[in-house]
């Protein structure tokens, strides 16, 4: 059994090196990932079929698209759906690693974060010192698109909470909050999986979206019921919109912050990492 780090007080990276290959959500497309340990605080992108190419740091400023996940432009290049991987990692206490990809897209796996913790277990946790964090000002951060919102403020320690409101009965009103640890992500986030809307398959696929998606990589609600049950937790949606929320903040890092949402989106995820950044930036290493 994985010995995870306590808090996220410490810097840690990867051991060694791991890889795993899958089917991107969208491009629906085989990719490969090689996770590997990093000397440098935060994310850096390689590419397996360039690795002349310098590294580069993820941050929020890459934030190119959020329609159904993450994508980042990364110089002429673009990489999709990082926010799964990125929620393993940062949730573990992974806070420094090398991510090395062949194609456009993290793959999916199985559409929630549990195989990539596996991977990172497999790989094993080195302690690397003091840990960079990002610092909220004073006052709240909050940010909002319609009825939807999120805010952040100062902490302790991180506190997650999200609240869902879906017509479908099958989801209705959720909401879920945690005091955030590695053990806590490992057992109660990490195996929420992505879900959609039968009704919504069709249009999406004929848009180019979710080409990969299936009913082995994500939940599917039609109304009153699931078309693959069972869950994983009876609150599966809301724990998964959590998972969402930490990758997506894992792009400037983790702070001392009580973050809550209320019908999250990447879009408020990824404009509150980007907020948080351009109220507290750290320095930011680069490559050549």
């Amino acid at each position: 059994m994985t010995i995870w780090p306590q808090d996220y007080a410490r810097a840690w990276t990867l051991a060694a090196a791991v890889e795993r290959v899958g089917v991107g959500l969208h491009g629906g497309l085989s990719c490969r990932v090689r996770l590997a340990p990093s000397s440098l605080p935060g994310y850096w992108v390689g590419w397996l079929d360039d690795p002349s190419r310098p590294l580069q740091r993820l941050e929020p400023a890459q934030v190119t698209d959020t329609r159904l996940c993450t994508a980042l432009q990364l110089g002429d290049r673009r990489l999709a759906t990082v926010e799964h991987l990125l929620a393993a990692l940062a949730g573990t206490g992974v806070s420094q690693a090398e991510i090395w990809v062949d194609a456009g897209e993290i793959p999916l796996l199985d559409g929630s974060a549990l195989p990539w913790v596996e991977a990172i277990a497999e790989a094993g946790l080195e302690e690397v010192g003091e840990r960079q964090e990002p610092t909220l000002p004073p006052e709240p951060l909050t940010l909002q698109q319609g009825l939807a919102f999120i805010t952040a403020f100062r902490a302790e320690a991180l506190r997650l909470a999200a609240a869902v409101e879906f017509p479908q009965a099958a989801i209705g009103r959720q909401l879920y909050s945690i005091a955030l640890t590695p053990a806590a992500f490992v057992a109660e986030i990490a195996p929420a999986r992505t879900f959609g809307f039968r009704e919504q398959v069709e249009q999406l696929r004929a848009a180019g979206l979710i080409q990969g998606g299936g009913l082995d990589n994500a939940l599917v609600c039609d109304g009153d019921r699931w078309l693959n049950p069972p869950l994983r937790f009876a609150d599966e949606p809301v724990r998964h919109k959590l998972l969402d929320l930490l990758g997506d903040l894992a792009l400037v890092g983790l702070p001392r912050a009580q973050v809550f949402a209320y019908r999250g989106s990447h879009g408020l995820h990824t404009g509150l990492a980007a907020a948080i950044a351009a109220a507290a930036p750290s320095p930011h290493p680069h490559l050549c």
